[in-house]
């Protein structure tokens, strides 16, 4: 959300190195490192599809300030300026209070078809969860309405601050870890408000008193804080009510519920954190044949954000295991096979594919933290191992190896608790795949395993996508993929040559021994099928079958009770398999089950999205009443629509960008973090220098053209650069995004200007304020909205709808530009 200009008296200078100046820096940063944080603490605590939600919630505090405003009488300056220590005291302080109670009361999402309270904790966590943003927004609103003559200053260092405080969000958990974050964050915006309560002007004697008073409480707190800070840098751990609480429902709560386990390792990074925990109870080799009764290796289980177990083997494990995994098929068809594992995690699977026959392995993992735990598995001569994006070492690799190894590294989760149902994840897609395939030589083998669900959707979905990308090169996938089944895991062997009738005999052959069930191959008799692990029918054979014999495959997707469509680059999206034919049978299950056929993650989004409607409507209607009871004037009534299009058209431009990003720099964090920075960097200079130069109905034209231009060139500049170094991506990427940013900064300041001659009461103050909680509102839905939109239309098509809303609102400044009226 953009923030107004000034609306009422001028106060004394501004300066940017002055108290006020670094008050300002320090409590938008605060907001900034605030709100990044919470993405990541939500990832780790819950799961990721509540990460999303955290730019709604920041940006309701800030439109419930603008609502706050606009019922507000105003104030003489000094006063308000009195008014800053409090307010920068209250952000911090509620940062503090807001994270404890959502970590000490917390939301359980899989409950919400039982319990309708959680409905209701929910709203309370939203609304808790905004104060601090609130009064992060009255601070700066109200320096800006001090310092009329000056706003591009105050608006600079609000930004910068803004921008530092992304930064500080990517660097310091590897410091001081997420909790230590909110600290920080806390520490900031008390620091501020010490700034402003030490460069007030000389005060009346019944004045100093209350300065004094500021002064010591911030200082308090502000010790306090920093006191927990420390005593995690020097014992290593937060007191117990500080540390974060982790879902129940997540691989690590179970993990560490039998007698003896213990988390022996705890770290955080920019985008993860990574738990190790040690316990005799620990076994996990996912599609172990049941017919191996030999010794199971000792391990350590390796958590990423509280799930995804992978193993860490210890000291000399027994390695005969190795052999009755799915994946030793294909070790057996490539005998002394170059080998190639994307994401290898912990290095289990790197040696479990030396122990089956491979010379050489090129493991690929891109969190270091993952390495340093479990860097003695990768401590061989014949391993080369790196930290890199799997996608972006996929693109600059070609034909290189005989086996390409897609682990399952995934928890199994239920296909109905829709837990990762808006988790982007770039390695299951048509183009992932098919880059998969080019890295193979031509007789190579890809091989990809994917837990197995009571209605055929997962391991479907997967068996799709490299059908999908086999096709997508001229190849039929009839004669290239082998599907292996066993009692909880499905395993594709996918090749760009056909099998051959001796690979065949080799893989029945390795079935029979292993008792996995061949569940799709070519020249595959009935008697193939089913024999090991029964079912009441082949139903994997008969969805490959139909799929494969559907024409146009639309058909099949639109009978099939689950959406099994093969995910793509643009709409990312593995975990989601919802379908509106679904929710007859969720409705009569709520109140039943405690996760609803169809997903638990789906509808709780669409809950959302509804209590931000109400939320933001409310914000929007209650000063429109005030003013019409006050018998108040509120011109025209195209200014809101305006002030609402370029809120709908910020977000839903900044949101899919991020998401867009996420590919190219190869984590969540990193592409919310540098996105944003990149668009508040450049929406600052763009309101700065671009509004003085640039008409708003020229730049929302450029925008609705741009946006446009980015819907069918940013996918194709994406893929062409993939394969290129970081520091280039990253250079293309402040290319890309600078001009949507610096264009995006224009609209709002140059409305302001409109709606401040527009109302009839003093600098139109009044209507400034409601414009802000409009604009605000606008984007508070927009920003869920941009995520629902993503999921059902892709990423592409979201950018283009906000690229139209900015062109409704270039209509409307065209028009103003003609009658003088907006």
């Amino acid at each position: 959300m953009t923030l107004p200009g000034t609306d009422s008296q001028p106060g004394g200078k501004f300066r940017a190195f002055s108290s006020h100046g670094l008050g300002l820096l320090c409590v938008s940063a605060a907001a900034l490192c605030f709100e990044v944080n919470l993405t990541r603490l939500f990832s780790v605590s819950q799961f990721y599809h509540f990460a999303f939600m955290v730019v709604s919630i920041a940006v309701l505090g800030f439109s419930a300030s603008g609502t706050f405003l606009a019922l507000r009488k105003a104030r003489p300056s000094r006063l308000e300026r009195r008014m800053l220590p409090w307010l920068a005291g209250a952000a911090g302080t509620t940062m503090l209070g807001s994270y404890l109670m959502v970590n000490l009361i917390p939301f359980d999402s899989f409950r919400i078809a039982l319990e309708p309270s959680q409905v209701a904790l929910l709203l309370l966590h939203y609304s808790v969860l905004a104060l601090p943003f609130f009064f992060c927004g009255l601070v700066i609103s109200l320096l800006l309405r001090q310092h009329r003559s000056e706003t591009g200053a105050v608006y600079g260092i609000n930004l910068l601050g803004s921008a530092l405080g992304c930064l500080g969000a990517v660097l310091l958990p590897g410091l001081v870890d997420g909790e230590g974050v909110v600290l920080a964050s806390v520490s900031l915006a008390l620091l501020g408000g010490l700034l402003f309560a030490c460069g007030q002007e000389s005060l009346r004697p019944t004045a100093v008193q209350h300065s004094l008073a500021q002064r010591l409480i911030l200082t308090v707190l502000l010790v306090l804080s920093l006191g927990l800070i420390l005593h995690r840098l020097i014992l290593n751990q937060y007191p117990g009510f500080f540390k974060l609480n982790i879902s129940p429902h997540k691989g690590l709560s179970y993990a560490l519920q039998p007698p003896g386990a213990q988390v022996s390792s705890s770290r955080w990074n920019s985008f993860s954190r990574v738990d190790v925990v040690s316990s005799p109870s620990l076994h996990a080799l996912p599609g172990l044949s049941y017919r191996y009764s030999g010794p199971l290796p000792m391990i350590d289980g390796l958590f990423v954000d509280g799930d995804h177990m992978s193993p860490i083997l210890l000291g000399n494990s027994p390695m005969a295991f190795a052999e009755n995994l799915p994946q030793a098929a294909a070790y057996q068809l490539r005998p002394a096979a170059t080998a190639l594992v994307l994401e290898s995690k912990t290095g289990f699977d790197v040696q479990a594919a030396l122990s089956v026959g491979a010379v050489m392995v090129t493991a690929v993992e891109d969190n270091p933290l993952i390495l340093e735990a479990s860097l003695a598995n990768y401590e061989h001569a014949m391993v080369a191992w790196l930290s890199s994006s799997g996608r972006s070492f996929l693109r600059r690799t070609h034909g290189m190896y005989d086996i390409v190894h897609i682990p399952l590294t995934d928890s199994y989760h239920p296909v109905s608790s829709g837990a990762f149902a808006l988790g982007e994840d770039f390695r299951y897609t048509v183009e992932s795949f098919e880059d998969a395939l080019g890295a193979l030589q031509p007789e190579g083998i890809l091989v990809v395993s994917r837990w197995l669900q009571e209605e055929p959707t997962e391991w479907l979905r997967t068996f799709i996508l490299a059908a999908t990308a086999l096709q997508r090169q001229g190849m039929d996938p009839q004669t290239r993929i082998v599907a292996l089944r066993g009692y909880n895991t499905g395993t594709l062997l996918v090749k760009r040559q056909p099998f051959q009738a001796d690979e065949m005999r080799v893989i029945r052959q390795f079935a029979n021994e292993k008792a996995y069930d061949l569940a799709f191959g070519p020249g595959l008799k009935k008697s193939d099928l089913n024999k090991f692990n029964i079912l009441p029918e082949p139903v994997y054979f008969m969805a490959f079958q139909e799929f494969l014999g559907s024409d146009p495959p639309e058909t099949f997707f639109k009978a099939y009770p689950f959406d099994v469509r093969p995910p793509t680059d643009d709409h990312p999206y593995f975990g989601h398999y919802f379908k509106w034919s679904q929710l007859p049978e969720i409705l009569a299950d709520f109140g039943t089950t405690w996760q609803p056929f169809g997903g638990a993650g789906y509808l709780v989004i669409l809950i959302i999205l509804l209590l931000a409607l109400l939320l933001s409507g409310g914000l929007v209607l209650v000063p429109w009443v005030w003013a019409k009871l006050a018998k108040m004037r509120t011109s025209s009534s195209a200014a809101p629509f305006y002030f609402g299009m370029i809120g709908l058209g910020f977000m839903l431009v900044e949101v899919p960008l991020i998401q867009m990003f996420i590919l190219y720099f190869g984590q969540p964090a990193f592409a919310f973090a540098g996105v944003l920075f990149c668009i508040l960097l450049f929406s600052g200079l763009g309101s700065r220098f671009g509004a003085q130069r640039i008409s708003p109905a020229l730049a929302l034209l450029a925008l609705f053209v741009l946006s446009g231009l980015a819907y069918f060139l940013l996918p194709l500049v994406i893929s062409a650069s993939l394969g290129m170094p970081l520091a280039t991506r990253l250079g293309l990427s402040l290319v890309i995004i600078a001009p949507l940013g610096f264009l995006m900064g224009i609209p709002f300041p140059a409305g302001l200007a409109w709606a401040r001659s527009a109302g009839d009461d003093r600098d139109g103050q009044w209507w400034v304020a409601w414009m802000w909680a409009v604009n605000g509102a606008a984007s508070v839905v927009a920003s869920i909205l941009a995520s629902l939109l993503s999921l059902s239309l892709g990423f592409a098509a979201t950018l283009a709808v906000g690229g139209a809303a900015y062109g409704v609102a270039g209509i409307l400044a065209w028009r103003q530009g003609r009658t003088g009226t907006l």
